[in-house]
């Protein structure tokens, strides 16, 4: 292969990311394969396990890149009270998976080989992407526990991320639903309402 030459391992690594993160955006998960990969950087299947144990090791990387796109969009909200900015965070997070849909799914698709664990790399990732949503939460525990208030701010993250994907699968409209948007807001207002009057209560 005379092009191997030409491009340093580490070259060769973001040629690939950036090629697997193209299929996906533009085809979906099921685009991703070693084949198509080495085929849209005109290198061989082989080339591609130089710089990436296997398959697995290739989506989480590529799904890296997602939080870190979404990461970076959160770390530059402005400051702002505590439930203006979970709001807001929840905002971004629906605006991301819509421009990005294919991407983001990617995440929640992929299955560890039986037996693998999550790298460290990776969960730290994770945690960093939602670390701020977190944070201005913890804001708003009064005289909670860290351990309450994290239990607390997944629940209503989880309950975003399900709205955001059943929106976005089509299932939420089947089911008469309002927006997007707009169920996400009500859902944050009416928790955070009743988690602050909660906390009120505690103190009496």
């Amino acid at each position: 292969m005379a092009r191997r030459s030409q491009h340093t391992l580490a070259e060769i690594k973001a040629m690939v990311l950036q090629a697997a993160e193209a299929l996906v955006a533009e085809e979906g998960s099921k685009a991703l394969t070693m084949r198509n990969v080495a085929f849209e950087i005109g290198y061989t299947v082989g080339s591609i396990y130089m710089v990436f144990e296997n398959m697995n090791d290739l989506v989480l990387h590529v799904n890296a890149r997602t939080l870190d796109a979404l990461s970076e969009r959160i770390d530059k909200l402005p400051s702002q009270p505590p439930a203006e900015a979970i709001e807001a965070i929840a905002g971004i997070y629906l605006d991301f998976a819509s421009h990005h849909f294919n991407c983001w799914s990617l995440i929640f698709e992929h299955r560890q080989p039986e037996g693998a664990e999550l790298p460290d790399w990776y969960r730290e990732k994770i945690e960093y992407a939602f670390s701020r949503f977190e944070t201005e939460f913890k804001q708003l525990a009064g005289e909670r526990t860290e351990v309450q208030a994290k239990q607390a701010a997944r629940a209503l993250w989880g309950g975003i991320h399900g709205i955001c994907m059943l929106s976005l699968t089509g299932k939420f409209t089947a089911v008469g639903a309002d927006g997007m948007d707009a169920s996400v807001q009500l859902l944050v207002r009416h928790f955070l309402a009743s988690w602050r009057n909660q906390a009120e209560r505690l103190l009496f």
